[in-house]
């Protein structure tokens, strides 16, 4: 009984945040290109920004491992054991000699475009801010991102500074992160952009942005991350844990679609609340399942992959490949989350295992 009444209460709360983020971009949903920036701007402005110092303490909610340890993408090994590990409190900066020594507070957008120290809210906003081994963080420095081509310097998970041909005339270093986490960085610098939209005025430019304006070198390697890398449940999960800190979310984490109708060539006009949380127009079936269970979806959806989650919100299988067949015959008996990365965005469906 007991069990069965935490079940409920986290199913609950699944429909909720389904429905709850629909509502929260219901003003963007149906909006293209700039008209859509500012929308989002408007939705996501003035959020309740942490002083600096805080940050140690939000890294704990925010960049944590499912093993307590931090969650640092510079020296993250997706899927494998990572050379370096960081606990909080213990391992943070301070002085720093080599990689490994500490992890420190990473501006992913340098604060030197945007006025340095103490510039809130840009300053502490965790939507563009990591917890990132402090070595390697100083490496990167205020260089763009971009993909290098001629290596000088290559961290232990293979995050990577050197020179390359991003940025035409630009020939200062770049810095480029493992493939894992260069659609991380993307959604972050897209949700600089809007969030600080009209109110960059005092703000310098760069290789990356005039003003919080991306150029059109930085957005043709962004959107190619963002597109090759798509939203994760490490994103998920921290787009979530940041709402709750800062009241605001990164909306191309929630609707990943966005960036490619602000700076690319996708049209959101027929994009609504339906569409995204498809409670009405994704269905699967036969649902309780035994061995298969099959996604129907709209004619205009394109599923890259799927994940199925269990109730207290542990991913059981990540980030497959899609199939239309998804195979459940492995799975307790038991009540689960199928979650789908869509060219519409993450759908969420319920499903029971008998």
């Amino acid at each position: 009984m007991f069990r069965k009444k935490i079940n409920t209460t986290i199913l609950l709360f699944f429909i909720f945040t389904i429905n709850a983020n629909a509502q929260y971009y219901a003003a963007a949903l149906g909006k293209n290109g700039t008209i859509l920036k500012s929308t989002l701007h408007n939705i996501i402005k003035g959020h309740n920004f942490l002083l600096y110092q805080d940050l140690w303490t939000a890294f704990e909610s925010t960049d944590v491992k499912a093993n307590g340890k931090v969650w640092d993408m510079y020296t993250d090994i997706p899927n494998g054991t990572p050379t370096f590990i960081f606990n909080f409190g213990t391992n943070q900066c301070g002085n720093y000699s080599g990689e490994g020594d500490c992890f420190n507070r990473e501006h992913s957008w340098p604060k030197e475009y945007y006025g340095g120290d103490n510039s809130y809210p840009m300053y502490s906003d965790l939507h563009h801010l990591f917890a990132t081994d402090g070595w390697i963080n100083n490496k990167h420095a205020a260089f763009p991102f971009g993909n290098v081509s001629n290596t000088t310097y290559t961290s232990s998970n293979g995050t990577k500074l050197g020179n390359g041909t991003t940025y035409p005339g630009y020939t200062n270093k770049i810095f480029e992160p493992i493939d894992a986490y260069k659609g991380d960085f993307a959604r972050a610098y897209f949700y600089m952009s809007a969030r600080y939209e009209s109110e960059d005025a005092n703000w310098q430019n760069w290789e990356m942005a005039n003003g919080a304006e991306l150029t059109p070198a930085a957005v043709s390697v962004l959107l190619q991350w963002h597109n090759n890398d798509p939203v994760s449940q490490k994103e998920i999960d921290r787009n979530e844990a940041v709402f709750l800190l800062q009241g605001n979310r990164n909306p191309f984490i929630d609707y990943p679609q966005f960036a490619d109708c602000i700076w690319g060539t996708s049209d959101c006009t027929a994009l609504n609340i339906k569409e995204n949380n498809g409670v009405s127009s994704f269905t699967l079936y036969p649902n309780p399942s035994s061995n298969y269970i099959t996604v129907s979806s709209p004619s205009n959806t394109t599923i890259y992959s799927y994940s199925i989650i269990d109730f207290i919100g542990q991913p059981i299988i990540y980030n497959q490949s899609y199939a239309i067949n998804i195979p459940t015959d492995k799975l307790a008996k038991g009540n689960y989350i199928l979650q789908l990365k869509t060219n519409k965005g993450i759908v969420r469906k319920l499903f029971s295992k008998e």
